[in-house]
């Protein structure tokens, strides 16, 4: 069943993805703006416990 569910969860992402690119497109990008915001705070952790 929780294999089925992750399909449909898969297609229904794809569907949305194909049907409204522009926004879809705003999602991604704020999901990569966060991953690099977690490790650019990273850096800066470990540059500051350096000095």
């Amino acid at each position: 069943m929780k294999k089925a569910l992750g399909w449909i969860v898969l297609v229904l992402i794809i569907f949305y993805i194909g049907t409204n690119p522009g926004p879809a497109s705003e999602i991604a990008q704020g999901i990569g703006d966060g991953i690099a915001e977690v490790f650019r705070n990273i850096g800066v952790f470990v540059r500051e416990l350096a000095t």
